[in-house]
């Protein structure tokens, strides 16, 4: 069993940058893709970004060049650094993790946090 842990969401105003973190317990979190996804009210759950073991990154249309998905293996962390916020980001951002090739499939990711609310006022 693998517990996530998101942490970093907050209210911010349009144009900023936040900082989301994920926590995981595992001792195989090298091991594993990173995948954050996010899901607004009323909406279906979406993809944002994968970062795979190996550091090879993948970001959906909407967040390319805003947003940036690292890893600390070390601290067993993931981060979704997220810089010139649109009040369009607003939801609730979760990580979750994956194995094999990277993939923006919700299906795909195996454990996944309790979320974190990201909102951002015009």
């Amino acid at each position: 069993q693998v517990q996530l842990v998101e942490s970093g969401g907050g209210l911010v105003q349009a144009g900023g940058s936040l900082r989301l973190s994920c926590a995981a317990s595992t001792p195989f979190f090298s091991t594993y893709n990173m995948g954050w996804f996010r899901q607004a009210p009323g909406k279906e759950r979406e993809f944002v970004a994968v970062i795979k073991w190996s550091g090879a990154k993948s970001y959906a249309d909407s967040v390319k060049g805003r947003f940036t998905v690292s890893r600390n293996n070390a601290m067993n962390t993931a981060y979704l650094q997220m810089s010139c916020l649109k009040p369009e980001d607003t939801a609730v951002y979760y990580c979750a993790t994956s194995s094999g090739r990277l993939t923006n499939v919700a299906t795909a990711y195996g454990y996944w946090g309790q979320g974190t609310q990201v909102t951002v006022s015009s």
